[in-house]
């Protein structure tokens, strides 16, 4: 990707003088170069010749309309981000659009904060993207430094994201439920980047009051409040030249979800009861347990953030989606906690990995790891049985043994359990759900609303 004077540089389409000249002057103020063409043609001409890392296009054009000439981009340079611009009475045309390839569109008059959010991500995504296809083409003298354990296809395709992601400056949004090991994902994404080298900086943000947070986060001035005796540093500058680990990022207010957009757009901040500006360069990994998109529509969490956060969605699965993988944790803890807590363990009993590998896992792979520590602390003989295992465990597998486990009646069924399963893996993320089952996302709303409509009956 060729960055003319180290700026990304934008293809603005328009056939409207004024309104691309309107254009030009912002997304430079933002420190971008623009490049201007009047019409579908001679955009399609620029692109066969130069490098860009976004187009931003008006659909009606008076020569080669935007549809036609995003259609001739998509077939030169796939991975080219085309952001449309629209009026309302030609929405369907940009959506019709979307569906097609297109990053994204922007309704006319453009609110010029979504306009360079859009942006943004647009160069954010190319330059995934480029690393994938890199990645993809390069033999790998190292494989991925983790410490994540697992070989189920769920946790492949994971470990295969992260070795995409990873060696990009891109913002990552973490899903999974509580205890599917999040922060080992943030670990390895900042090890297997260019801030290797750099700090690795963690920060809870449900542990902490609002107040605590926020001083937590951006460092305090002396006396800025009661308590504060001396300057002090925020995670944001121990952090600088390396990456943020923002966990539990749903749980913050939105007064200081303003806060964080403002550093994440600007790359500077203030300590509390300061005014000098400090410049910071850091790398934003945050997670959640949450469905941030439904806290967008309940108005909790704000829209702008969540979308620099969400450039790229990594969805860790639940213990009970990658059952495969039990044996293979079960050993590695066993191991750990033998010698940590100086015990001989020759093994486990086959009952015992039975028992282990048929519990649904409700609090993941934390759960496990603290069953299997209290196994071995109250284990008798050499060998981890069953009985040293939680009562809960064993209950549930006295239930299972007598309970059949009913089998898809139908390849409509079969189906059904396979979209709805993805959807579970992916935390609800219908266009991550859409791509991993090679259906439109449009049909699987469609599958979706179907389901729903069968459990109101």
């Amino acid at each position: 990707m060729t960055k003319r004077n180290g700026k990304p540089t934008v293809l603005i389409v328009d056939d409207e003088q004024v309104h691309r000249f309107m254009l030009s002057s912002m997304i430079k103020e933002w420190g971008w170069r623009c490049v201007e063409a009047d019409d579908g043609t001679t955009a399609v001409a620029a692109v066969e010749q130069n490098s860009y890392e976004a187009v931003l296009m008006d659909i009606r054009m008076a020569r080669m309309d935007g549809r036609e000439a995003f259609s001739r981009i998509k077939a030169m340079q796939p991975a080219l981000p085309v952001i449309l611009m629209t009026a309302y009475s030609s929405v369907d045309d940009a959506v019709e659009i979307i569906k097609d390839g297109a990053h994204d569109y922007l309704t006319k008059p453009l609110d010029f904060d979504r306009l360079r959010l859009a942006l943004e991500r647009a160069v954010d995504h190319r330059q995934v993207t480029e690393k994938k296809q890199q990645v993809a083409q390069t033999p790998q003298e190292e494989g991925l430094q983790t410490s994540i354990i697992g070989e189920s296809p769920v946790m492949l395709e994971l470990l295969d994201m992260i070795s995409y992601v990873a060696p990009t400056e891109a913002t990552v949004l973490i899903y999974g439920e509580s205890g599917t090991g999040k922060e080992l994902v943030a670990e390895a994404l900042h090890t297997n980047s260019e801030r290797k080298d750099g700090p690795f900086v963690k920060v809870n943000c449900a542990a902490l009051a609002e107040s605590l947070l926020e001083s937590e986060l951006f460092g305090h001035e002396k006396g800025a409040f009661t308590g504060a005796e001396k300057q002090r540093e925020g995670k944001f500058v121990q952090a600088d030249g390396g990456t943020l680990f923002l966990d539990e990022i749903g749980e913050t207010s939105q007064a200081m979800q303003v806060k964080l957009l403002r550093v994440l757009q600007e790359q500077e901040l203030q300590r509390v009861g300061g005014e000098e500006t400090i410049r910071v360069d850091v790398r934003i990994v945050a997670a959640t347990n949450r469905d941030l998109e439904e806290e967008v529509k309940k108005g909790t969490f704000r829209e702008d953030l969540y979308y620099r956060l969400n450039v790229v969605m990594l969805a860790v699965p639940a213990l009970q989606n990658r059952q495969g993988d039990i044996p293979l944790l079960v050993d590695y803890f066993v191991e750990k906690f033998a010698t940590k807590n100086r015990r001989n363990v020759t093994g486990i009993t086959s009952e015992c990995m039975k028992k282990l590998s048929s519990y649904p896992w409700p609090g993941n792979v934390r759960e496990l790891e603290n069953a299997i520590e209290r196994g071995i602390i109250l284990m008798r003989g050499e060998e981890l049985t069953e009985k040293s295992l939680p009562l809960s465990i064993q209950k549930y597998q006295a239930q299972t043994e007598t309970t059949s486990v009913s089998q898809p009646s139908s390849i409509y069924e079969s189906e059904k359990i396979l979209i709805l399963g993805t959807m579970k893996e992916t935390g609800g993320n219908k266009s991550e759900a859409a791509r991993r089952l090679g259906i439109t996302r449009k049909t699987l709303q469609n599958k979706l609303n179907k389901y729903d409509q069968e459990r109101e009956r």
